[in-house]
């Protein structure tokens, strides 16, 4: 397998770009955690990788999207930008991730990733406004990788984007990404009516086929204001996404991208380790993409970065989601995530202005976490990189997860109730079925 990877790499890729890949990605980016690694030994956190939502608008209406998509256009324009890549950058950054919305409208976005050629980018999109001009001048820039999000049959595309014709667009989007010979991956947001179809050793073979090089397999969150619970994936759906893709990864000539899960199997969340954080079109700067609440913002000149990324609510965040679990917070216990909220006085950070009430009637649902079924890796060499540039850098360490997580309540709730719930909700911060 990983004699096929080194030869599709040799000739399936624009070698220029590989390097890029290799030296920006790769080896400074090792060198991102290193530093952070050293800053938490003197109880600092500055993270080694950031996402960046450059736009809220998109041209599609998701199931379960958080964003608001069709409010008011807002971005995050090219000098904010510089600044805030240049301020990261000084801190030893040089990985970001740039999200939307849809962040191909972003009217400067070549030109922002332009600016900054010693930096890595990663933009995740529809693949719908990747024309093939647009794919030459990403090969030209040679620092960005597109991961772009395909949902399904053309049906469940169309079902899941809320628009039609989406999927034939994405695949074009991603076949002009590959005639120019980018290092392109391809995502899924796993649900109930996805799973099946992608999450199989046929697609994988398919995007091998393409000359696709990297995949992400993701859950499905139910967030926003139309979050589309039905969708929601249970626990033993979970694990069957996570044991396909560790057997995948001794398999195939493929790179399987994982955000949840250290080199033993163990489930951690990036943002309560303090690997990363998010920042909205707004300019604030939140937890992640699905916590909508900040205290900070890049646009206030009086405090640095460095402060703002190590804020009391985000330092407060991220310890009550490692006592909490090792999983999804937002997902497991969203009633103590809104006591947090309230303690803080966090704004809400969309334009809805409705983020709290939504969190508020979320339901305690099963995340990645799930002690009893951890699935190690195969592969030595995802062991390895995990064992020293992923994990959970001894964040959950001395932590009890048996009574406040997710898995922890279900259990209690599951012998007191009949039938057994896949969730429950919530009454003052106690459970009840």
């Amino acid at each position: 397998m990983y004699f096929r990877m080194a030869k599709r790499l040799l000739l399936e890729t624009d070698k220029r770009l590989v390097w890029k890949l290799f030296w920006n990605m790769g080896i400074k980016g090792a060198r991102s955690v290193q530093r952070f690694k050293k800053k938490l030994k003197k109880g600092q956190v500055f993270p080694p990788f950031l996402y960046i939502s450059i736009i809220n608008s998109c041209n599609l209406r998701c199931q379960g999207c958080w964003v608001d998509v069709s409010a008011k256009q807002q971005t995050i324009d090219v000098e904010a930008m510089d600044r805030l890549i240049n301020e990261a950058k000084a801190n030893g950054n040089v990985f970001f991730g740039i999200v939307g919305g849809e962040p191909f409208m972003h009217p400067q976005i070549l030109e922002i990733l332009g600016n900054h050629p010693d930096c890595y980018f990663q933009v995740f999109t529809n693949g719908h406004f990747i024309t093939d001009k647009v794919a030459k001048e990403l090969r030209r820039l040679g620092n960005v990788t597109p991961l772009i999000s395909v949902e399904g049959s053309e049906i469940v595309s169309d079902e899941r984007r809320g628009r039609s014709g989406v999927l034939s667009k994405t695949m074009q989007g991603i076949q002009n990404c590959l005639d120019n010979k980018i290092f392109t991956g391809v995502c899924t947001s796993v649900c109930k009516t996805n799973l099946d179809d992608l999450v199989t050793e046929k697609w994988v073979d398919r995007l091998i086929e393409m000359g696709v090089f990297y995949t992400w397999f993701h859950i499905y969150r139910p967030m926003g204001p139309d979050s589309s619970p039905e969708l929601c994936l249970s626990p033993e759906e979970q694990q069957r996404i996570r044991k396909f893709v560790v057997e995948m990864r001794v398999k195939k000539p493929i790179i399987f991208v994982d955000a949840y899960y250290d080199h033993q199997g163990q489930a951690l969340c990036p943002a309560a380790t303090g690997i990363t954080h998010h920042i909205n079109p707004w300019g604030g700067i939140e937890p992640c993409p699905i916590v909508q609440f900040t205290q900070d913002s890049i646009h206030d000149e009086s405090k640095t970065l460095a402060e703002k990324l190590d804020s009391p609510f985000l330092k407060d965040f991220r310890e009550l989601a490692r006592d909490t679990t090792r999983g999804c917070i937002v997902l497991e216990r969203p009633d103590l995530l809104k006591n947090l909220i309230e303690s803080h006085h966090a704004e809400d950070g969309t334009v809805r202005k409705t983020a709290l009430s939504e969190l508020e009637q979320m339901k305690i649902r099963p995340s990645q976490y799930n002690a009893d079924l951890a699935i190690p890796e195969k592969s030595w060499a995802y062991r390895i990189a995990k064992r020293h540039f992923f994990n959970d850098f001894d964040a959950y360490q001395g932590r009890d997860h048996s009574k406040a997580s997710a898995p922890a309540m279900l259990k209690t709730i599951s012998a007191t109730t009949t039938p057994e719930p896949e969730f429950v909700e919530l009454n003052n911060g106690l459970s009840d079925s």
